[in-house]
């Protein structure tokens, strides 16, 4: 069972850390007199043991390079997109960053998720296969970075979203995202023609009302901002609002007999294989950030002026933690995830502080 570390007892622990280190704050400053006079709030000594991977807000002189799993085909650049053929009549459309998936059945054409990146090339990309009209656009979720190109598209398609997306854009009054006029509590069959979309919903990870949306006749399956083919997760593992519901997901993706997995960002499709290697590394960095919560001391290190500063106690001993958790992933994965350098850092904070709190 993974270890628990709970708030409470760590204050506790703090508050009698702070007495101790005050009774003995004599001898410690006597030995770090030169930091007295450094200004209040600037950088310090590094901690001992720092990775060499740079922390977050110093500025990295080069990132790792890009490993080839992670690459994808090239984009023209004169269209600013490209097309992929995923099977009968449904196709995927990329920047190379984000995607979007369009389905073409008997009498028009159904879209799933309009990023504004690329919203503006979705109806050439649509021209390139076929003359008929849009007349359905599915939310993965609401999130504006992958819907906010919706309204761009024209006409008055049927929407088709979770509950919840709906109830988070009726909060947010944005034009961009229009109110979806078809809503699902837990599963939907958007049926049009010949072609069948399964759409369902398993809670909370990344966001509420983000959908599994399910082609069977292709094997296609889409999840936004949960899987990154090759990559590593988008920082804070991609802002996961829940993130055992998020490493549950993981999971769930894995009990659909998709062959092609869409993932909402990018430069290209995913496998089963990359779903295995992402739930490996985010076991890894789970036990990697257990691991780091148990072994490192708190205060260790920390100037005695600032053990009545509660805040100052908990962000020394964080940042320890992220460190070597950082240094337990890097020999493993900086070599094997596009990207790894620029997020572990950020994955390393989640990840620790939900096994604290969660």
């Amino acid at each position: 069972m993974t270890p628990r570390f709970f708030p409470t007892a760590i204050f506790t622990h703090v508050l009698g850390l702070a007495l101790s280190l005050f009774a003995s704050a004599a001898p410690f400053e006597a030995a770090h007199a030169t930091t007295e006079s450094s200004q209040p709030g600037a950088a310090g000594a590094p901690y001992p043991d720092m990775p060499l991977i740079a922390p977050i807000g110093v500025r990295t002189d080069k990132y790792l390079d890009v490993p080839d799993s992670a690459k994808g085909p090239a984009i023209d650049p004169a269209k600013g997109y490209r097309i992929q053929k995923l099977g009968d009549g449904l196709y995927m459309i990329t920047d190379n960053a984000y995607q979007s998936m369009f389905l073409v059945y008997e009498n028009g054409v159904v879209v799933v998720d309009a990023p504004p990146p690329f919203a503006a090339h979705i109806r050439s990309a649509i021209a390139e296969v076929t003359d008929k009209p849009i007349t359905h656009v599915v939310y993965s979720h609401s999130h504006i970075d992958h819907i906010g190109g919706t309204k761009g598209l024209g006409g008055k398609p049927v929407i088709v979203a979770h509950k919840e997306t709906k109830r988070l854009l009726a909060r947010a009054h944005d034009p961009n995202r229009p109110l979806p006029t078809i809503t699902f509590s837990d599963r939907y069959n958007l049926k049009v023609g010949s072609q069948v979309l399964e759409l369902s919903y398993f809670g909370n990870g990344h966001e509420p009302g983000n959908i599994f949306v399910y082609a069977p006749a292709q094997k296609t399956l889409m999840v936004v901002d949960v899987i990154f083919p090759g990559w590593m997760p988008w920082r804070r593992l991609a802002l996961a609002q829940d993130i055992e519901g998020y490493f549950e997901q993981v999971e769930k993706i894995m009990s659909v007999p998709f062959e092609t997995l869409v993932a909402g960002h990018v430069a290209r499709v995913g496998t089963r294989a990359d779903v295995q290697l992402q739930s490996e590394f985010m076991n890894d960095l789970k036990t990697a950030a257990s691991e780091s919560l148990r072994t490192t001391k708190i205060g260790e290190g920390l100037d005695p002026r600032d053990v009545t500063n509660a805040w100052a106690v908990f962000d020394n001993y964080i940042d320890r933690v992220a460190a070597q958790c950082v240094n337990r992933l890097t020999p493993k994965w900086s070599k094997q995830l596009g990207g790894f350098d620029v997020f572990v850092w950020d994955q390393c904070y989640a990840m620790e502080q939900s096994l604290r709190i969660d």
